[in-house]
């Protein structure tokens, strides 16, 4: 999400940031250049006219004019009102109530509201140590509850079974019994969609909320509408008090519009985005991470976290002592390897969060492709233990039977041993003499492998 605001808004600030003096004529270019590229990531106009106004209003302030170094002071002016017009921080889920905290999912049909109350059940099961019950109140859509059924599975939490010929709020009030009886924490009410707003639907809505009493309301709304997802959700919090919004399909929309649309029109705080198909995929929302990562800065928190979430330490502890020791790194180490970066989002994922990354080029960035990371992985699981602990045992008939297993030609198992054996001399090095010796050796080189010699080479 935010890729064209992105590069629009840093290309504008850009010529900024050495400016020695800012005067009332270039912050008038620039907002006129940031108007724009708002209104191209689908920006509610309200919205636009807000921003710039009181960008300006600072921009042309002591704060600016008698600063030493203006052009970052005006950036980090333009980073402080995309903060503020996103609701300055993350609100969490409020769930103080006498069990069950009922949580109530609200939205357009299609807009992914039934799988974001797996991945939610999942996000409160993993992250908040919750007993969840899930139980969908769509009686209109046969699939829903069955849908339903079958993601509680996954996520290995309770489901309340309902049926098509039974009134949501028998369902509803039937399911909270359950959860009192059963101590369970959390309960997930899935409601039902229609291809548009209508009275229908908002009545029976509103009675689940008045039979229910949600601690939360949440709206899920689909990223790639634009502003129209801020026009439904208000819409929505005309008829019902929401306490939050969650986006959905944020990993296929380019603009953002929704984004910084949502709490200026709503008031209310996006609370998550869902950031892909998996049921891991959903992310609690923080702006001022956000803005960070739209203005060039990068997330480092974020990638923080998702290391200490996502990565096996067991495993990482067991490499280190390996190397260290002087034992062989195989094959099958760095499959882990790969199998670890690839439950983070993939090396485009990475790479989206670190520092600096706006200044790489378009087209080098285009080369970071995760299936050259998923071809690898294949390569590998084509193995046989033996030949995963000891590769210079593949030899001619081996490598055509990996390659005929994997689906590739065996040219890319030749790659694939080649970069495996300089990641292999460079592990050799850190037992030998440490990470000072290795860098002198690569004299600021980057192996012919990719980085670290093990990733993929960059077409």
């Amino acid at each position: 999400m935010f890729e064209n605001l992105s590069d629009r808004l840093m290309g504008t600030v850009k010529s900024l940031r050495g400016q020695g003096r800012i005067t009332e004529d270039n912050v008038k270019d620039t907002l006129r250049e940031v108007r724009m590229a708002l209104l191209e990531a689908d920006v509610a106009l309200p919205v636009v006219r807000e921003f710039t106004r009181k960008v300006q209003e600072r921009a042309v302030g002591q704060e600016v004019m008698q600063s030493l170094s203006p052009g970052q002071v005006l950036v980090k002016i333009v980073k402080d009102e995309l903060v503020d017009v996103m609701g300055s921080a993350n609100e969490d889920l409020d769930l103080r109530a006498q069990p069950p905290a009922i949580i109530l999912m609200a939205g357009l049909q299609g807009s992914g509201k039934t799988t974001s109350t797996g991945k939610l059940g999942r996000f409160l099961k993993e992250r908040r140590n919750k007993r969840v019950l899930l139980v969908s109140c769509d009686v209109y859509r046969p699939a829903a509850i069955q849908q339903l059924e079958t993601l509680a599975n996954q996520i290995g939490v309770e489901f309340f079974p309902s049926s098509a010929n039974e009134q949501p709020r028998d369902i509803a009030l039937r399911a909270v019994d359950h959860a009192r009886k059963h101590g369970l924490e959390v309960l997930l009410v899935d409601t039902a969609g229609r291809l548009h707003v209508d009275q229908e639907m908002m009545g029976e809505i509103r009675e689940l909320h008045s039979v229910l009493s949600p601690v939360e309301t949440l709206f899920v709304v689909d990223a790639m509408t634009g502003q129209d997802a801020a026009n439904t959700a208000k819409a929505f919090h005309d008829a019902l008090p929401l306490t939050g919004v969650i986006l959905t399909k944020t990993d296929g929309d380019a603009r953002g519009g929704a984004a910084l649309s949502i709490r200026h029109i709503t008031g209310k705080p996006i609370k998550f985005l869902g950031v892909g198909e998996k049921l891991d995929a959903l992310e609690p929302f923080h702006p001022d991470r956000v803005a960070s990562r739209i203005l060039g800065m990068g997330d480092v928190l974020s990638l923080v976290e998702e290391v200490e979430r996502k990565v096996d330490k067991d495993k990482a502890q067991r490499l280190a002592q390996k190397v260290q020791k002087g034992k062989r790194f195989d094959l099958a180490d760095f499959r882990d390897q790969l199998d670890q970066m690839m439950s983070m989002g993939g090396l485009s994922g990475m790479l989206d969060k670190l520092p600096g990354m706006s200044a790489v080029p378009e087209n080098m960035k285009s080369q970071v492709d995760d299936r050259e990371i998923r071809r690898l992985i294949a390569i590998i699981n084509s193995m046989t233990t033996k030949e995963r602990r000891y590769p210079d045992i593949i030899k001619g008939s081996r490598k055509r039977r990996i390659a005929s297993g994997a689906g590739v030609q065996v040219q890319e198992v030749n790659r694939l041993l080649k970069q495996f054996s300089q990641m292999q001399k460079m592990m050799k090095k850190m037992q030998k003499g440490g990470m000072a010796k290795l860098m002198r050796g690569l004299k600021g080189r980057v192996p012919a492998g990719g980085f670290g010699g093990g990733m993929p080479p960059m077409r």
